[in-house]
C-alpha cells in the first residue's frame, strides 16, 4: 500500500525542533530541523518547537471558560458528508470547575472553520510558500483560510448543572437530548433543543464573551451509589441507555415516553472495579460491552439476565476507554492505565487470543480511543502524554518506498526510525488529553478536549476519508 509510509513519515514531521534564529542565513549556515519524539527527546538550551503548518488541512484551538473533561459533537442537519470549507460545527461539554455550583453545560457552536483544500495526492516535498500558517493556535483570531476570510467564531450557551461533569453524550436519533455523568453520583438527561435552536437561528446569540447562563431542569435524573465515567447511548434503539459506575454497577435504562425512563434497579453485576467506559454494540440492540479497572472487558446480552455473556482479561492494568467498530462491528479497540492500545476480533473470543493489533507505542494512560466512522481501518487516540494519535491497521511497512522517500527528504528532516508502520500521525501542543471525537459528517475533522481548551484539526495525510479519492 503506497500511502501508508508516505503519510506515516508526513505525520512525523508535524512538529520540528529548531534553534532560535533559524532562518537568519546571513547569521551563517541554516541549523538542521529535526522531528521531536515526545518521552524521549529533550529540548536543549536555545531549542525551541514549531508547528510544521503543512502537516494540517486545518488547526484551530478555543476554549470555553473551565476545562472540559468531556464533551460530544452534537449532529447536524447541514449535510451528511462535508468537503468544502469553511465549516460549521455544534457541540456539547460539561465543566471541570472548581466549585461544585460554578459547573455547566456548554453548548456552543463554532462558525468559519477554515483550511486549505485536500491535494488528491499528498504532496511530500514542494513548494509551501503559499499554505496558510493557520496552525498558531495561540491566536486564532488571525487565522485565514484560502479566500483571505477571518477564521473561526465562537457562540456559546450554558445551563447550570450542580458538579463537575464527568462525561456527557449525545442521543444518536434525537441530538439534543443528552445524557450527563456528575461527580454527585447522578446521571441526568437534558433536552437542549432550545440552546441549539437559537444558536442556529443566530450568528451573534452567545457570541464568545458574552455567553448566557440559563437554569433548567434535567428531564430525567438517576442517582447511583457512587459517581461514574461510562454512558452510551444505544445506536439502534432510541433513548435506551447504559451507565456505570465506580461501585462496578452497570444499569440499563429504558424509555417509557419522549421524556421519562425505567432504569432497572438491579444492576448488572461482573466487574469487580470500576466501570470506566461502556460502548453498544453498532448492530445488535441487546448487546454492549463495558470495560473495567480490574483490567477485563465484559460482553453483556441484556437479554440473557444480569451476568455477562462473556468475559476476558483485556490488559495488565485499568481498562480506561473502549470503542466498537462500526463499520467493521467484529472490531473491538481498548486503551489502558499503562498506554497500550489492543484491538480485538471479536469473531475470535471462543478461540482465546483474539488480539489482532497491540501497540505500546504511548507511555502514559490512554484517555480515549474512538474508530473512524469514514474509514474501518483508522482510529484516533489520546493519552496523558500530550499526544493524540492516529493509526491506520491497513498499513504495512514497505522498505523500497521508505528507502525513496528518505532519500528525497534527508537534508529537511531527521525523522525517527523506530515508529510503528500503522502510526500515520501524531498531533501535539495540547497539555492534558481528556477525549476526543471524529466529527461523523465533516470526513478527516477530529476534535479533541484538554486542560487547555479544545483543538479542531484535519490532519493533511487523512486523504482516503475523501469520496472522491478512489480509495
Amino acid at each position: 500500500m503506497t500511502r501508508g509510509i508516505k503519510h506515516r513519515m508526513k505525520a512525523k514531521r508535524k512538529n520540528k525542533v529548531s534553534k532560535k534564529g533559524e532562518g537568519s542565513s546571513s547569521l551563517g549556515p541554516q541549523v538542521p530541523v529535526k522531528v521531536w519524539q515526545p518521552g524521549v527527546d529533550k529540548l536543549e538550551e536555545g531549542e525551541e518547537l514549531q508547528c510544521d503548518p503543512s502537516a494540517y488541512n486545518s488547526l484551530h484551538a478555543f476554549h470555553i471558560g473551565w476545562p472540559c473533561l468531556s464533551f460530544d459533537i452534537v449532529r447536524d442537519t447541514l449535510g451528511l458528508v462535508r468537503t468544502e470549507f469553511p465549516h460549521t460545527v455544534y457541540f456539547m461539554a460539561g465543566t471541570q470547575a472548581e466549585k461544585a455550583s460554578w459547573n455547566s453545560i456548554g453548548i456552543f457552536k463554532v462558525t468559519n472553520i477554515s483550511g486549505k483544500k485536500r491535494e488528491p495526492v499528498p504532496k511530500i516535498q514542494g513548494d509551501e510558500s503559499g499554505m496558510d500558517d493557520e496552525s498558531d493556535s495561540e491566536d486564532d483570531s488571525e487565522d485565514e483560510d484560502e479566500n483571505g476570510a477571518k477564521g473561526p467564531t465562537l457562540q456559546l450557551r450554558k445551563v447550570t448543572h450542580e458538579g463537575c461533569v464527568n462525561r456527557i453524550r449525545s442521543m444518536t436519533q434525537n441530538p439534543h437530548i443528552c445524557a450527563a455523568w456528575s461527580d454527585t453520583g447522578y446521571v441526568q438527561v437534558w433536552d437542549l433543543s432550545t440552546h441549539l435552536n437559537g444558536l442556529a437561528e443566530s450568528e451573534t446569540d452567545g457570541a464568545q464573551g458574552a455567553a448566557a447562563v440559563f437554569n433548567q431542569d434535567p428531564l430525567f435524573k438517576f442517582k447511583h451509589k457512587d459517581e461514574g465515567f461510562a454512558i452510551d447511548w444505544s445506536p439502534l434503539v432510541p433513548g435506551r441507555l447504559v451507565s456505570g459506575d465506580c461501585k462496578n454497577c452497570i444499569y440499563l435504562w429504558e424509555p417509557t415516553s419522549a421524556a421519562t425512563w425505567n432504569v432497572d434497579n438491579t444492576p448488572f453485576i461482573g466487574h469487580t472495579a470500576s466501570v470506566e467506559d461502556i460502548q453498544w454494540s453498532p448492530t445488535e440492540p441487546h448487546v454492549f460491552a463495558s470495560c473495567s479497572v480490574d483490567g477485563s472487558i465484559a460482553i453483556w446480552d441484556i437479554r440473557l439476565g444480569k451476568s455477562p455473556a462473556a468475559s476476558f482479561k483485556a490488559h495488565n492494568a485499568d481498562v480506561n476507554v473502549m470503542s466498537w467498530n462500526r463499520l467493521a462491528s467484529c472490531m473491538l479497540a481498548s486503551g489502558s492505565d499503562d498506554g497500550t492500545i489492543s484491538i480485538r476480533d471479536l469473531r475470535l473470543l471462543k478461540e482465546g487470543d483474539s488480539v489482532v493489533a497491540h501497540f505500546e507505542y504511548h507511555k502514559h494512560p490512554i484517555t480515549s480511543i474512538e474508530w473512524s466512522p469514514h474509514e474501518a481501518s483508522s482510529l484516533a487516540v489520546s493519552s496523558s502524554d500530550n499526544q493524540l494519535t492516529i493509526w491506520d491497521l491497513s498499513l504495512e511497512k514497505d522498505e523500497e518506498e521508505e528507502a525513496e522517500f528518505k532519500a528525497k527528504t534527508k537534508e529537511e528532516v531527521n525523522a525517527p526510525q523506530d515508529l510503528p508502520p500503522q502510526l500515520l500521525f501524531i498531533h501535539q501542543g495540547q497539555k492534558d488529553l481528556k477525549e476526543l471525537h471524529w466529527h461523523t459528517q465533516i470526513p478527516g475533522m477530529i476534535v479533541s478536549t484538554a486542560s487547555d481548551g479544545f483543538n479542531i484539526l484535519m490532519p493533511s495525510n487523512i486523504q482516503s476519508t475523501l469520496p472522491s479519492d478512489g480509495a
